[in-house]
């Protein structure tokens, strides 16, 4: 991958992204922009959002020793205790203590199996003067000392443009280290086009864990540890996704996040179901999905699982040339690039 076209900042606005439209019947290939989707959905079918919101998860501090250290929150266990990465990992250990500001502090409690910290935040009253509960202390002064936890692969500090950039439009619940990046396309103006085209909407809730970044290591597939993500899918959107295929209508999936929840939560039969739980499906070659008609996607890093669920929805050859494509004609790739749907 050139590292020129690895994007690092996004496209504005966010509808005029480049899309490559990749027809699995004939292996077609064609140049849009993400905008033509209006035009490609057809009215009576469903677009499936996942609205999971990014939360400033990447906390940077000093360690009670000396030195900078980081604290990336995963997911949050109890009031005041998450599940997080840390760096230096070799000197961060239980009963290490790491000051992100004053009145704000990362206390170091277990290692897990998976080489992870369970970690405690404390807010001094000092720092929470509004006298406010354990749990909105600490939601405070994350959201006010924390940075956004932009991929690795972009080589920058986070900006102040971060904040709704790299957050979809329809974000609702807090939960997420790492935006799910096809929606980043979509504008409210497109998203009401759509809907006057006759097209619904359904969301899911996917929060998005760091495992995303995780390449499979192993040679077979089959071997790769998938993490867990917490998924939702209400009765509501269930309900939505029944009626339109009882009218003939598609289900368009916004993302691989989204696809991961639907595939999770349907039968054998393709009759999804409303859960709300954990999930760590791993969809890759071959696999046959029963939920999703319709992917909208960006361009995923080589070797990762996401890569590898494009490749079983739109085959191993086609995926292969549509990335080939998408070289050669310099589009932009990987979270705030360009994107890619297959019919």
């Amino acid at each position: 991958m050139p590292e020129e076209l690895v994007a690092q900042h996004p496209f504005e606005p966010r509808d005029a992204s480049r899309l490559l439209v990749v027809n699995r019947a004939n292996g077609e290939l064609a140049h849009r922009t993400f905008a033509d989707l209006v035009e490609l959905i057809p009215a009576g079918d469903v677009l499936v959002v996942n609205t999971t919101r990014v939360f400033r998860a990447r906390l940077l501090g000093q360690r009670s020793a000396g030195g900078k250290a980081e604290v990336l929150l995963l997911r949050r266990i109890d009031d005041s205790t998450y599940e997080a990465m840390v760096h230096p990992g070799a000197k961060i250990t239980p009963g290490r203590v790491v000051t992100i500001a004053p009145g704000f502090d990362v206390v170091v409690l277990e290692t897990t199996q998976r080489r992870t910290r369970i970690v405690q935040l404390r807010v001094t009253p000092e720092l929470n003067r509004a006298g406010a509960d354990v749990a909105t202390a600490i939601d405070n002064a994350i959201e006010q000392l924390g940075h956004i936890p932009l991929p690795p692969y972009i080589a920058r500090g986070d900006e102040l443009s971060d904040v709704t950039r790299y957050q979809t439009v329809y974000a609702n619940e807090s939960g997420s280290v790492a935006a799910p990046t096809a929606g980043l396309h979509f504008t409210p103006e497109m998203l009401t086009r759509l809907a006057k085209r006759g097209v619904k909407r359904a969301n899911v809730l996917l929060h998005v864990g760091a495992g995303t970044f995780r390449p499979v290591s192993d040679e077979d597939p089959a071997l790769h540890l998938m993490h867990e993500e917490w998924c939702q899918l209400s009765t509501e959107t269930a309900e939505a996704i029944a009626s339109t295929r009882a009218n003939g209508g598609r289900v368009w999936a916004v993302g691989t996040t989204s696809v991961r929840t639907l595939e999770s939560a349907a039968d054998v039969d393709g009759t999804v179901q409303p859960i709300a739980r954990e999930t760590n499906i791993f969809l890759r070659p071959p696999y046959e999905f029963r939920a999703v008609d319709h992917l909208i996607t960006n361009f995923h890093v080589p070797r990762s699982s996401l890569i590898m669920l494009v490749a079983a929805f739109a085959g191993y050859e086609l995926t292969m040339r549509a990335y080939a494509e998408a070289l050669e004609h310099r589009y932009r790739f990987y979270s705030y690039g360009d994107a890619m749907c297959v019919l």
